[in-house]
């Protein structure tokens, strides 16, 4: 075992964890930077490939691209520890921040106002940006019209699962005739037969765990099968979590809007992936050991499904029907962000002039300015309190 290699791992991905700032893109561009620039652990085509591969996998694409490059220069083990580096930074910092939001009233406070209007800001921002990318003609416009309404009509989340697949069907029927580029192959040491069993075990625990959940009442089971569900069946990155995991544990009372939307406000002030918000929602349920079974639920299926794909991707991804149905599905993200930000963001966030001000300024700056989220963050909180104070 090449000790010093595995330590390499872990302390450049925890350097990372802790100043990757600004979302999977910029986490993207710090990944390049240090991985593929400064360390030259791979190339710039196979660093392409790894990003096609997470963007084809449900689950959080910057953290899986961190994790495949751990896997090419590690293994396995080398993946689970460019994973701890990556996310244990946010994942502190959020278990501090529940426990912290647990210890005082959060009614009416201004700052957890604040921090609310930051994620109506934030996700505007995400769809105007995804948008782009993944709505940019008629088409791709219309199904994610059509999944808007029909997530803010029936608010379930097996609604929203139902849309995706559906959305996928339509992508298939819709583009499987256009000119879809392959790619390059990608070089990985994994077997197969060990990606079968790590797919297998993926597709078992995703059945297994909801019929786990419904005969025993308990909080750690109920736990595990919301977030491994949850990390299971979410495409499009980290905010796309926001309306599933809201479905999941603030209808049943495991914790309030309020609190819900604060932690997510907050999650937009750490560095490394927004999926680590689940860390804040388990802490927030059950205390610490809550936060912590939470995070490696959400997490886990990315492992499986990483070491289950990645010996068959370059098989996979030649398939044109394949890179047709994701075009169908990435289009229904984009109405699953819009539906959400009206509900629950918009209408728990803003109910006056001066909610929708402070929106507007810190959106301004978050989209034209470019200024960092974590420093929206903090300035939407001051802007909140001053007004809060004048008016």
């Amino acid at each position: 075992m090449n000790v010093g290699r595995y330590l390499e791992i872990l302390a450049v991905s925890f350097r990372l964890g802790l100043t990757s700032f600004g979302g999977p893109v910029a986490h993207l561009g710090y990944f390049q930077d240090e991985y593929v620039k400064r360390r030259k652990w791979l190339d710039d085509r196979t660093y392409a490939d790894l990003i096609a591969l997470c963007q084809f996998l449900p689950g959080p694409a910057s953290s899986q691209v961190g994790i495949s490059i751990g896997m090419v220069r590690g293994g396995v083990l080398g993946g689970l520890l460019a994973w701890i580096g990556f996310t244990l930074p946010s994942v502190v910092a959020l278990i501090v921040f529940a426990l912290y939001v647990q210890q005082v009233d959060t009614g009416g406070s201004v700052w957890i106002e604040g921090l609310k209007l930051v994620a109506v800001a934030v996700v505007a921002h995400a769809i105007l940006n995804m948008g782009k990318k993944l709505t940019p003609d008629r088409p791709k416009i219309a199904i994610a019209v059509i999944a808007a309404i029909a997530v803010l009509f029936y608010q379930t989340a097996f609604a929203q699962i139902a849309v995706i697949v559906l959305a996928g069907i339509v992508g298939y029927l819709s583009f499987k005739h256009s000119d879809l580029p392959e790619g390059a192959d990608i070089q990985l040491n994994l077997r197969k037969s060990f990606g079968i069993i790590s797919l297998i075990l993926f597709f078992g625990l995703l059945i297994f765990l909801p019929v786990m959940s419904g005969f025993f009442s308990n909080i750690y089971v109920q736990l595990v099968d919301i977030f491994y569900r949850i990390g299971s069946i979410v495409f499009g990155g980290g905010h796309v979590v926001l309306p599933l995991l809201e479905r999941e544990v603030v209808p049943p009372g495991l914790i309030s809007e309020e609190v819900f939307l604060a932690g997510y406000g907050a999650a937009q002030a750490v560095p490394g992936p927004l999926f680590t918000f689940s860390s804040f929602i388990g802490t927030s349920i059950e205390g610490i050991s809550g936060g912590l079974v939470a995070v490696l639920a959400m997490f886990f299926p990315s492992f499986l499904l990483l070491i289950g794909v990645l010996p068959f991707w370059n098989t996979i991804r030649k398939k044109k029907s394949i890179r047709a149905a994701l075009l169908g599905v990435n289009a229904a993200v984009v109405g699953i962000l819009i539906a959400a930000l009206y509900d629950p963001i918009w209408t728990s966030a803003v109910d006056q002039t001066k909610d929708f001000a402070v929106v507007l300024a810190s959106f301004a700056f978050l989209y034209f300015w470019k200024v960092p989220a974590w420093l929206i963050v903090i300035f939407t909180v001051l802007f909140n309190v001053l007004l809060s104070g004048l008016l």
